[in-house]
């Protein structure tokens, strides 16, 4: 349970090694966009890569080779998917979704809260993480499409709304 045999230490710190530096060479070739956090596709990648690390690490039926191949796979998609995205705006919007207003000038948008299952209480807590002791410092919170929250301070006159542009406002405002 706790020791079986040295062979297979060491086949985990051979493997490893190559594997996890096989993964750092494949993400310096395949670029800063391979582990970003932007949408879904962005976190499942990550998520596939880990796992195939780990995989590749502590099971000894999935070969190197086998684990590269794996990696090559999901950083192509990946690819595939940006690439796409970047260049059919149709493409990206099946894919994207957009970010969603969820706080708004003193008022909880509760349609919109339902819909992203958000309560009022972590709309509070995300708020304060943000820094502000008032609802009054807040023009905006919005859940972007990564899953992450915006808080957005009060608006200056000198300045318009141009980070709202891709938001969809309710109607009522």
């Amino acid at each position: 349970m706790f020791f079986d045999n040295w062979a297979e230490l060491g086949r985990v710190f051979v493997v490893g090694t190559l594997g996890y530096l096989s993964a750092i060479m494949l993400l310096r070739i395949s670029g800063k966009r391979t582990l970003s956090k932007l949408n879904t596709f962005d976190f499942l990648v990550t998520v596939a890569l880990g796992s195939t690390l780990a995989s590749i690490i502590l099971n000894k039926d999935v070969a190197l080779t086998e684990g590269i191949a794996a990696f090559c796979v999901l950083i192509l998609g990946q690819f595939i998917i940006t690439y796409l995205s970047v260049h059919s705006s149709r493409f990206q919007h099946l894919i994207k979704s957009d970010p969603t207003l969820i706080y708004h000038k003193r008022h909880f948008l509760k349609k919109a809260m339902q819909r992203e299952r958000v309560t009022e209480d972590e709309v509070r807590a995300i708020i304060r993480e943000s820094g502000h002791l008032s609802l009054e410092g807040v023009t905006a919170v919005v859940l972007e499409t990564d899953g992450s929250f915006s808080v957005l301070g009060t608006e200056d006159p000198r300045h318009d709304n141009s980070s709202l542009a891709n938001v969809t406002l309710p109607k009522s405002l």
